[in-house]
Formats: C-alpha cells, sequence, structure tokens
C-alpha cells in the first residue's frame, strides 16, 4: 500500500503544513513564553524585538518590524515597553528626528546573554530526535518552504505583509 502524501494532498486540517508548523511552534513555544514571562517579566513579542535588536543594534524601529514579521505599531508599543523596563535606548538622528535609531541598554544586553543560551537549549532538545543528518535536511528544507512563502506573497498583489497574529 502506497503512503498517502499528506503534504501535497491534504485531506485534513491536520495534514496541512501550516497547521503543523504551527502546532510545534506552539507547543515548544510554551517553554520560551513561560521562561520569559515568569522569570524575567518580559513577553514574548518583547523577547522577539530584544533578540533581533541584540543582531542588529543600532538598527531603526522600520526595519526591527521587518525582521519580527510585525507591524510598526506594534513594534513600537513593543520598543515603548522595553524602554520603560530599561532594556533598549531610543537614539533620535540628528539630521531627522523622526528616525529613531534603537540599541540594547546594559541591562538588555544582560537580559539577551542571560535568555538566549536558554532558547538555544530548548531549541537543541526539540532537534534532538532527528540524526545530524536529518537536521541537515530539514534546515534545507526550511529554507526552500521560506523561499517558495516569499514567491507566493510577491506573486500574489495585495498580499499583506507576514505578521504575528498573537499577543
Amino acid at each position: 500500500m502506497a503512503t498517502q502524501d499528506r503534504l501535497a494532498d491534504p485531506q485534513h486540517q491536520a495534514d496541512l503544513l501550516l497547521y503543523r508548523l504551527y502546532r510545534i511552534h506552539i507547543t515548544a513555544g510554551r517553554l520560551v513564553v513561560h521562561m520569559c514571562e515568569s522569570e524575567f517579566g518580559i513577553t514574548r513579542r518583547e523577547w522577539r524585538i530584544l533578540s533581533f535588536l541584540a543582531e542588529r543594534e543600532g538598527a531603526l524601529s522600520s526595519q526591527l518590524a521587518e525582521h519580527a514579521m510585525l507591524d510598526r505599531a506594534r513594534t513600537s508599543r513593543t520598543l515603548t515597553s522595553l524602554a520603560t523596563k530599561k532594556l533598549v535606548v531610543r537614539q533620535p538622528r540628528p539630521s531627522d528626528r523622526r528616525e529613531v535609531h534603537v540599541f540594547l541598554s546594559d541591562e538588555g544586553r544582560r537580559l539577551y546573554g542571560a535568555i538566549y543560551p536558554r532558547v538555544a537549549a530548548i531549541n537543541r532538545e526539540l532537534v534532538s530526535g532527528l540524526s545530524p543528518a536529518q537536521r541537515v535536511q530539514l534546515d534545507a528544507m526550511v529554507d526552500a518552504l521560506q523561499a517558495q512563502a516569499g514567491r507566493m506573497v510577491a506573486a500574489s498583489p495585495g498580499a499583506p505583509l507576514p505578521q504575528d497574529g498573537g499577543e
């Protein structure tokens, strides 16, 4: 008996790739959310912005929004919250005060340094059930799927930009 290709011919919601990926994200993501909220007092969205900022110090909030796949209003609110918690510093550009560059504060860097290794450990544990060859293959497949998703959005006039639907 041939194995059904559930990805190419889904028969139920549980066969849909987006649904299956979402379930993995939500299930394993609960560990990250719980850690961030209960141990560090930040939300999932704050962590996302903080971690992107750690890789892109001095970015504009619009650049952070694009990288974090959030709309500008949510990014602005999140940056305001992070600034209130003294985790980021906003520096307006002298020639155009509407452009604000964002940097981690010393406390923001410390917090990132405390959280990131634990998030990476959750990631390692999640993929530990795969062999090294499977991990390499999955990595390549995820890249291919992301590229295809980008092409699909580009080919669909008026398609909204991907954004976080939660919180």
